[in-house]
């Protein structure tokens, strides 16, 4: 008998132990699928180079995402150090919803930071910025930015990403955190 109560004490045992096993593996993989991250490797930029923000492209129906995801990124940079820091003058009216997309404003802005004398750009796009659809209505964002040797226009370093938040969470917290991971590397 001692032998049967010990089998059936240990059953409720085992399978708390099995259902805990799944469930953190369940978390730890909702946890980690909230963002996604690529970058090329960053070059050694110096702190005390001239650098400018140019406006980040917004891919979004959310007006003024773009300007958004600028204003957060300038104060990043400003964070990490950078101290020759610009930021392209935009208008109010950059960013309304139902206004044609500007081919020659990157390039205008590039010939704007060459006249600055600055060394190095950041630009980008903003891809996704919104709450999504649905009873929880979670943060969703999307960025891609590039930093851009000013005089020859090409790209030295680029990151892309996405992450969600949790239903209580802002956009721009979202944002923040993103294009803190996405920038990460200038940090150094």
């Amino acid at each position: 008998m001692d032998q049967a109560k010990q089998a059936q004490t240990k059953r409720p045992r085992v399978r708390a132990a099995m259902l805990s096993i799944v469930l953190g593996a369940a978390l730890g993989a909702t946890l980690g699928g909230c963002s996604v991250i690529d970058r090329s490797t960053a070059p050694a930029f110096s702190k005390s180079d001239t650098w400018v923000i140019l406006p980040i492209a917004n891919n979004t129906e959310t007006p003024q995402a773009g300007q958004r995801a600028a204003s957060i990124a300038q104060s990043l940079l400003s964070a990490y150090g950078y101290a020759n820091l610009t930021r392209y003058p935009t208008s109010a009216d950059d960013e309304t919803l139902f206004d044609p997309a500007k081919p020659d404003a990157q390039q205008n802005a590039l010939n704007w930071a060459r006249q600055q004398n600055a060394h190095y750009a950041l630009s980008g796009a903003v891809n996704e910025w919104r709450y999504k659809v649905g009873v929880d209505g979670e943060p969703a964002v999307g960025i891609t930015l590039d930093v851009l040797d000013v005089q020859s226009g090409k790209v030295v370093w680029t990151g892309t990403g996405s992450r969600t938040g949790w239903s209580r969470d802002a956009v721009s917290g979202v944002a923040q955190k993103l294009e803190r991971e996405l920038l990460s590397p200038l940090a150094r």
